[in-house]
């Protein structure tokens, strides 16, 4: 790798760390190919991505981020878990570390604030970004349907009754 790759490794590192909320890190210790494209596969589909990354550079690329204490972690054959959503990465890296003894996580951070490992697998136990405003739409959708659940009921009683007299009339 020359200096100008070098450098470019660093600026894509360092833009994708800004755009990032959550940045999760791992060790490998001889994932297969086959193992290395899963993760990032399922990574892909849930909006993240997973970059290794030789320590140095990441470490430079760090600088000047909110992540810069991540770079005590980096030691090892290590790779960063990044994503927009908080969730997304971390439920991820723990679903698979739970499948295969090669891969560790390390740590993590969000924002400005350092995790451990079990800081990690905590934010990975929380809902997504997207289940969270399911929810809330169903919290919010919930009281209107009700309502006109409660508005409709009289008027749908009063013909139930008025049909049953005009039945028994009719007999």
């Amino acid at each position: 790798m020359d200096r100008a790759q070098k450098a470019e490794a660093i600026s894509s590192l360092a833009k994708t760390l800004t755009e990032t909320s959550v940045v999760v890190v791992t060790r490998n210790h001889g994932l297969t190919v086959a193992q290395a494209s899963d993760l990032r596969n399922r990574m892909r589909a849930a909006g993240a991505s997973f970059k290794v990354t030789k320590n140095r550079l990441a470490r430079i690329a760090l600088e000047g981020t909110p992540y810069q204490p991540l770079g005590d972690l980096l030691t090892g054959p290590c790779g960063l878990a990044t994503s927009a959503d908080p969730v997304a990465a971390a439920k991820i890296v723990v679903e698979f570390a739970k499948t295969t003894d090669k891969f560790e996580i390390v740590g993590g951070a969000m924002g400005g604030t350092v995790l451990d490992v079990n800081g990690v697998k905590a934010l990975a136990e929380l809902p997504s970004l997207d289940e969270l405003r399911g929810r809330l739409v169903g919290l919010i959708n919930a009281p209107a349907t009700k309502l006109a659940q409660l508005s409709t009921a009289p008027a749908a009683k009063l013909a139930r009754v008025f049909s049953a007299y005009a039945e028994k009339d009719a007999a």
